[in-house]
């Protein structure tokens, strides 16, 4: 049996307005409750993006 490991990243913009990205890779349900922290601390446009083992998300402009 083989498991199938899955990696997500973040993207948002904080409360002052500047974009941001993770550092590291979240499983999806990490990523899920890191997204509902940062919306409650006013972060807008949250968003989780699978990504490849090793990849690491830029912050959008």
């Amino acid at each position: 049996m083989t498991t199938k490991i899955e990696n997500y990243g973040m993207r948002w913009t904080d409360a002052n307005g500047v974009p941001r990205a993770s550092t590291v890779s979240y499983d999806a349900k990490s990523a899920e409750d890191y997204k509902a922290r940062l919306e409650a601390d006013g972060c807008t446009y949250v968003e989780i993006k699978a990504t490849k083992v090793g990849e690491l998300l830029h912050p959008t402009a």
